[in-house]
């Protein structure tokens, strides 16, 4: 007897956003103790979801960015700084992309025709 997965469930396998990890296996994930995972929330660089049961979930973007900082802290910057640091890093690269958005079309040649 096979056991078939619902599209829906194999979709959100495949959401970067769906909270599918555990406080204990997102750490174990990027090499941390649940107290970073913690601390990263405290600093609300990532804000977990929470079950019915009120545990801690996360999603693989949130892993990402968890990770990001975990290789700040391992490399001597205090917890708190690390979040601050990829929080900015994250606002100046979205500010730079809309800017060049912006860019895009002012650099484009414009005729004037003159009456």
């Amino acid at each position: 007897m096979t056991r078939e997965t619902p599209s829906h469930a194999t979709d959100k396998l495949d959401d970067d956003d769906y909270p599918a990890y555990t406080m204990g296996r997102a750490a174990e994930m990027i090499g941390a103790t649940p107290a970073f995972l913690r601390a990263v929330g405290e600093a609300r660089l990532i804000v977990p979801l929470r079950s019915e049961g009120g545990h801690r979930r996360y999603s693989r973007y949130q892993l990402r960015i968890a990770a990001r900082a975990r290789e700040l802290v391992d490399q001597g910057t205090p917890v708190e700084a690390a979040c601050r640091i990829v929080i900015l890093e994250d606002q100046l690269e979205e500010a730079q992309r809309l800017n060049e958005e912006l860019r895009r079309p002012a650099a484009a040649p414009q005729r004037h025709t003159h009456s």
